[in-house]
């Protein structure tokens, strides 16, 4: 794409941008003053709406205009903004600033790189163009702000987000804008019109199905919004087809680690991804808890919670079992990725666990997609103990056994 000058009497050569694929630029283009676009991960969204944005900052921009990419974090609108600061580094008198993230175009025009995080942060200013990105996972508040900032302007505002659930801001608006609501344009980019177009490979999109639960899978690539309440492990039919009593000989052990409220759990699972071993106990000292884990370890190789606390019992057992169980770290990301690990094994029925209390907390497992990704938890006055220790020890398992298949040592 060929942006031709503004300004005839400027000694600036024009400005090129990538070409957009057809429902890409029918998206960002939308004669709406608002679009809103539910699009797959790496569909081009967010390239889609840089172009838009420097187009507009540089053919209707004055000195001293502003142009405002929305981000929920500044981490994220780093990344917009490092990727207009690559794109325009061989236009001469673009100037980028770190902090703030600011690139100021020949023109006098300035793109500014926020975080919707401050909503309060974004009133005040007159704005003549701006991108919500992954709106869906914006505050509210930040949404009502930019609308104030474009009263004066009437600038027009594209909103970019992949899925989440049906109770966010972005959602219903999306839903105004598809039944045709005056001033708004919808737009949905999936996955598959994206492999259409030549941005992602179908044979990677695919390994993503495979990978995924279904649930994060539509969501992420086919635009579909879970059902409010949604069970990531399937239906009680699916949960429940993998019940199988206790029996062979436990490899590798999950042990989710509680003194007081909770419940400390340990699940013991064998090669082929069967429990042969679950334990469970509730208000022991850690003196009492340590030799008792050790014993029901045994030869089995382990994974312990290491969070907060958890610390200082996980080296205890590393001394009681000579290294076999090893910390690990329960943040917001590993969760995500071991629960939805557990969650594809027990639709393709890959592991087997006891009737009891493991199957009540999988029965009645919930998650939420949050602005900072997919939260996986019991419901509230719940236990999660035995779906962490599960998780943990299926991580583990899967693991180890990629290693051994990268190594040559399974067939």
């Amino acid at each position: 794409m060929t942006i031709p000058e503004r300004d005839s009497s400027s000694s600036r050569s024009p400005l090129r941008l990538p070409e957009l694929y057809p429902l890409q630029r029918a998206a960002v283009y939308d004669r709406n003053r608002i679009s809103c676009i539910e699009a797959s991960t790496k569909s081009g969204k967010t390239v889609g709406c840089l172009v838009w944005l420097i187009d507009r900052a540089w053919t209707q921009g004055r000195p001293g205009r502003e142009y405002w990419w929305i981000a929920p974090s500044y981490q994220q609108a780093d990344i917009a903004g490092r990727r207009a600061r690559t794109g325009l580094r061989s236009v001469p008198g673009a100037r980028y600033r770190r902090s703030p993230i600011v690139v100021e175009l020949p023109g006098g025009s300035r793109l500014r790189f926020l975080s919707g995080d401050r909503p309060d942060n974004l009133y005040g200013e007159d704005v003549h163009g701006a991108v919500i990105d992954e709106a869906s996972r914006v505050r509210a508040e930040a949404w009502h702000a930019i609308r104030s900032t474009v009263t004066a302007t009437r600038a027009p505002v594209r909103m970019i987000a992949n899925v989440t659930d049906r109770t966010n801001w972005f959602y219903r608006l999306c839903r105004r804008a598809e039944s045709g609501e005056p001033g708004y344009g919808f737009h949905r980019i999936t996955s598959d019109d994206a492999v259409a177009a030549g941005i992602l490979d179908a044979s990677e999109i695919e390994q993503a199905r495979s990978d995924l639960p279904e649930h994060v899978f539509d969501a992420l690539y086919r635009c579909i919004a879970p059902e409010a309440g949604i069970n990531p492990f399937g239906s009680e039919a699916e949960i429940r087809a993998n019940i199988r009593p206790t029996a062979g000989k436990p490899e590798f052990f999950g042990w989710d680690l509680a003194r007081d409220r909770n419940w400390t759990a340990g699940v013991g699972l064998d090669a082929e991804g069967r429990c042969a071993a679950f334990h469970r106990w509730h208000g022991l000292s850690w003196h009492d808890q340590i030799p008792r884990i050790a014993k029901a370890t045994g030869e089995a190789i382990g994974v312990a919670d290491a969070t907060g606390p958890g610390s200082m019992p996980v080296e205890a057992l590393q001394d009681a079992t000579e290294g076999a169980i090893e910390p690990f770290l329960f943040t917001a990301a590993s969760k995500q990725r071991i629960m939805e690990g557990l969650a594809v094994a027990i639709q393709r029925g890959e592991i087997t666990y006891p009737d009891g209390p493991l199957v009540d907390e999988l029965l009645h497992f919930e998650y939420e997609l949050t602005r900072a990704g997919v939260r996986y938890s019991a419901p509230a006055g719940m236990h999660d103990d035995c779906v962490d220790a599960l998780a943990m020890a299926h991580h583990l398992r899967a693991t180890w056994t990629h290693h051994r298949v990268s190594a040559g040592f399974v067939h």
